[in-house]
């Protein structure tokens, strides 16, 4: 067994669950205790620290990590000049990209960015926000805000620069977005220096083909069929697949069986189809990983 550690930072916090689910279906179960910052993991060769997504760039373009996972909107934040190992499209609550945007009241005369001009805006992101401004040539006062950043608009601040998944906290706030700064999705991104360590490097880069592999799996289901051979045509017409489906010829047997990889929306209005086209014995099974 190697003797040599990858120091990887996961965020604790609101993305924290939907990491450890990823890691899970990638292969890796991490526990941890109550108010505990460093969990454990079913891999000698990996230590867990657990910290605010918002710290773990600069902790890493520091090299107090090797590696760690958080959005790309902390990396410019920190402006950390890191590797990005890979590009894991996931967030809180979906597998969506989340954004950051620019939001006013929604009665507010507040339409563009250049009407921010002389104006007083609250958000986690300063540097990102200012540097947003500046290349708008437009001059605020840019604040730090601490929390409960929608609630400040419009009697403490006149926008604020936030970070939205669903857009439902911005709704219930009565607030209006004027323009999205940034597409932000969680990064694997790595040290410079660790990442001309060849242990690391093979190591980050075997992480990544896992974590991949399960958010590609997401939302995907397998199916596996028995049909005759008269009937495969007429199977093949409905069956979508994401390269080809794997067809075998059963033992001493004119039937054949089907196997295939589909999003998990399209089986409930394709299984009776695929009935109706004469499959038997359909089988419906979850995807924990897709390696191309």
């Amino acid at each position: 067994m190697s003797e040599q550690v990858l120091r990887l930072g996961l965020p604790k916090g609101s993305l924290q669950e939907s990491t450890f689910q990823l890691f899970k279906r990638a292969g890796f179960n991490i526990s941890v205790r109550s108010r505990s910052y460093f969990p454990s993991i079913d891999d000698p060769e990996i230590e867990v620290i657990l910290m605010r997504a918002q710290e773990i760039p600069r902790y890493v373009n520091e090299g107090v990590l090797d590696a760690g996972l958080s959005g790309l909107d902390w990396i410019l934040e920190n402006e950390a000049d890191v590797v990005e190992v890979a590009d894991l499209t996931y967030s809180k609550q979906t597998t969506n990209p989340i954004r950051v945007i620019i939001a006013v009241a929604e009665n507010s005369n507040i339409h563009s960015v250049q009407d921010l001009q002389g104006k007083r805006i609250a958000t986690e992101l300063v540097r990102l926000t200012r540097n947003y401004l500046a290349k708008n040539n437009v001059t605020a006062n840019v604040e730090f805000s601490y929390g409960a950043t929608e609630v400040k608009v419009p009697h403490l601040v006149d926008a604020i620069v936030d970070i939205t998944e669903t857009g439902s906290s911005l709704r219930a706030n009565k607030l209006k977005i004027i323009d999205t700064i940034l597409v932000s999705t969680t990064r694997l991104h790595a040290n410079k220096q660790a990442w001309e360590n060849p242990f690391i490097r093979e190591k980050l880069k075997n992480l990544a083909v896992l974590l991949e592999g399960a958010l590609r799996a997401d939302s995907k289901v397998g199916l596996k069929m028995n049909l005759p051979k008269g009937k495969l045509e007429d199977v093949l017409a409905i069956l979508p697949a994401m390269k080809h489906p794997t067809v075998a010829q059963l033992i001493n047997s004119d039937w054949l069986a089907v196997e295939v990889v589909l999003p998990e929306k399209q089986v409930r209005d394709l299984i009776p189809a695929l009935r109706n086209a004469g499959a038997q014995d359909i089988i419906e099974y979850p995807l924990n990983k897709v390696i191309p």
